[in-house]
């Protein structure tokens, strides 16, 4: 395909991708609010609480019903299309990105792995997860929180593992994030939504509503509730090659997700307790404590002199042919990113980058397409460390 039709293919996709996720997790985030705000001391008969509010201008009264009114309203808004939307542009990201340049993103630099195979292990993860997912909440651990969610964080954290020893750092980062947002989705189309038409259906026909089916309905969306942080920071991570690019990536991306977890707990317990106010002293000091983890070593003894020559014959062959004003790799019509290495000056510019893409996290070139040596790059990293002499 066109590399300019698939540059803008990825921008429309990307974008719908995000506006369709910012309204998702906006209702996700406000309607658990909603829930943990509702006033429940003497509510009216068949209420289990309400609330006011105000908001651009104007008061607002919401009533939560303990099962549902004993009439439908003629006009009911349903909240589903956020998440559809989110999880088919995001898996149509999924492919334009990583699945039409399999070889390049996708596949570890160095792997024999087919582009097939990649695609289709990154698929099957997907599914696999769902279904380990459902099985999970519909067992006996279902009816213990506590003990379902540690066990859930500890298998993604093993699929963040196991599929770090086959895709590059970002594939398997997406991918864990895809894993997750797969689970979100199914638990909005396969239980909360059938949940929520069953109670419809009940109070139309003049039933009495099963209680059971929207009390799974809400512990399916409280996890979606404590997904989200999570998927955010994995949408973002591609930024941070120092988290997807380092050896212990999966331990990296199971920290932070830890983090993310325990602050979302707290604002999604605050109103009823400050019990968990040290989740945000204790999330920053984790931050610092991975950015000092994953911080670059210094080389333990000096290295021969490298010419500014030799830097730039290395980046010319190794890295130019993407980052260029005129790419020669296919695929690429522009730099990617605006960075362009064309010139010895341009090069000193970007140095850092250079040194935390290309030695420290060996993120780039991306899947090691143009084959830069360890040699090569300690070059590059010994004339830097020596002042970038010309």
């Amino acid at each position: 395909m066109d590399p300019h039709i698939i540059e803008w293919l990825n921008l429309a996709v990307r974008w719908v991708h995000m506006i369709t996720g910012v309204a998702w997790i906006g209702a996700s985030f406000y309607f658990v609010w909603l829930e943990n705000h509702l006033e429940r001391s003497n509510p009216r008969e068949g209420l289990s609480g309400d609330l006011w509010a105000i908001h651009g201008g104007g008061i607002y009264h919401l009533e939560k019903y303990t099962l549902a009114p004993p009439q439908m309203p003629e006009k009911l808004h349903w909240f589903k299309w956020e998440a559809y939307a989110t999880w088919l542009s995001g898996v149509t990201l999924l492919a334009v990105v990583y699945y039409l340049n399999a070889k390049l993103y996708l596949v570890a630099p160095g792997s024999d792995l087919s582009s097939a195979a990649a695609i289709g292990m990154g698929v099957a993860s997907l599914v696999v997860g769902w279904f380990v997912y459902d099985l999970l909440c519909d067992s006996p651990l279902g009816k213990k929180p506590a003990l379902l969610g540690a066990i859930l964080f500890i298998l993604l954290i093993a699929a963040a593992w196991g599929l770090s020893q086959v895709f590059s750092g970002r594939g398997a980062f997406i991918h864990v994030g895809a894993i997750i947002g797969t689970i979100m989705v199914g638990n909005v189309f396969r239980i909360i939504m059938p949940a929520q038409r069953a109670l419809v259906s009940a109070i139309e026909a003049g039933q009495q509503p099963d209680p059971a089916l929207p009390a799974k309905g809400l512990l399916r969306s409280r996890h979606n509730n404590y997904f989200t942080l999570p998927v955010l920071f994995i949408m973002i991570s591609n930024h941070f090659p120092s988290t997807y690019g380092h050896e212990y990536n999966w331990l990296i991306l199971a920290g932070i997700a830890a983090i993310s977890v325990l602050v979302r707990h707290y604002f999604n317990t605050r109103h009823l307790t400050q019990k968990f106010a040290w989740t945000l002293p204790a999330g920053a000091l984790g931050m610092i404590c991975l950015a000092f983890v994953v911080a670059p070593k210094q080389a333990a003894q000096s290295s021969p002199a490298v010419s500014a020559q030799v830097v730039h014959e290395i980046i010319s062959e190794r890295c130019s042919v993407c980052h260029s004003d005129t790419p020669s790799y296919p695929g690429f019509t522009s730099p990617p990113g605006g960075f362009v290495l064309d010139t010895i000056e341009q090069i000193s510019q970007k140095s850092a980058q250079i040194e935390a893409q290309a030695i420290t996290t060996k993120a780039m070139p991306l899947g090691n397409i143009t084959q830069m040596t360890q040699a090569e790059r300690d070059q590059i990293a010994a004339w830097i460390s020596a002042g970038k002499p010309e």
